[in-house]
């Protein structure tokens, strides 16, 4: 990689990171276009819980306890 191009991608980084600190400062007019990268359109959701029925966890329950049982035995 050339010289010259480096510091163009460093340059480039620099007014990209000032962009950024300048919308988290509020400062709009150094700022007028902010990049997309910068702005998320949505916040994160807590994932849905699922639900077990009270037939699945007796299930579980039962599975566990011949577990035990069997351990107990050997």
């Amino acid at each position: 990689m050339d010289t010259t191009e480096i510091i163009k991608t460093i340059d480039a980084e620099i007014a990209r990171l000032e962009k950024a600190r300048a919308l988290l400062k509020g400062d709009t007019t150094s700022a007028a276009r902010p990049e997309r990268s910068l702005i998320s359109k949505s916040t994160p959701k807590a994932p849905k819980r699922r639900k077990m029925s009270a037939e699945g966890r007796a299930r579980i329950a039962a599975a566990q306890k011949a577990r035990w049982a069997k351990t107990k035995r050997g």
